[in-house]
């Protein structure tokens, strides 16, 4: 396999790659993603291989909206609504319950689904061209430092993957803050760009 890198603005060759079952890194806000169709069991799976990713993790989703995050979650509370608005697109994953519609290897067999829309225009039109959520975690070796550039991306996939999608430099380099909705209250599972404060603030917690 021959990984093609992106530059320009035509992308719809790798959202064919995408539809057919293939990967793509993508750049967000945060890291580059390694994308894969989250409602292609065969595609998550290779999202794994070519990770070395333990399928006991799951995977988060990047969406182009709250309306494409409707399609995968059962349910968005008032709360996940109130920081969607506030914070996406941007540096901020809702886990919420999950539709029968989403994979089980998505969720390592859990009954909730991290989504997230990414600060990005070239992914957001990517997300948009496909039409469906993106199973996405950093485009890395498992334990490896997350990619922050389209060179980062090649140094571990070139030749294992369809496209990278050149989008420049990550403009946060870390990845997204993970929290919880699915409990009450809330769980901050990972720490990460956007400070739990903004979240407490929105929250008013």
């Amino acid at each position: 396999m021959k990984t093609i890198v992106l530059k320009d603005d035509d992308i719809s060759c790798a959202a064919e790659a995408f539809l057919r079952g293939g990967l793509v890194a993508v750049p967000t806000d945060t890291v580059y993603g390694l994308a894969g169709n989250a409602l292609d069991a065969e595609a998550v799976a290779k999202i794994y291989e070519v990770k070395g990713r333990p399928s006991v993790k799951p995977l988060i989703l990047l969406v182009a909206d709250l309306d494409v995050a409707e399609t995968v979650c059962a349910e968005i509370p008032e709360k996940a609504r109130l920081l969607a608005k506030e914070f996406w697109p941007g540096a901020l994953t809702l886990v919420l319950p999950r539709r029968e519609t989403v994979p089980d290897i998505v969720t390592a067999g859990g009954d909730t689904v991290g989504v997230r829309c990414p600060n990005h225009a070239k992914t957001l039109e990517f997300l948009r061209l496909v039409g469906v959520p993106a199973a996405a975690p950093s485009a890395n070796i498992s334990e490896m430092p997350s990619p922050v550039c389209a060179e980062d991306v090649l140094a571990y996939f070139d030749g294992k993957i369809d496209y990278v999608i050149d989008g420049g430099r990550c403009s946060l380099g870390a990845e997204s803050t993970i929290i919880s909705l699915a409990v009450e209250p809330y769980k901050i599972l990972r720490h990460g760009a956007l400070p739990e404060a903004e979240i407490r603030r929105v929250l008013c917690d």
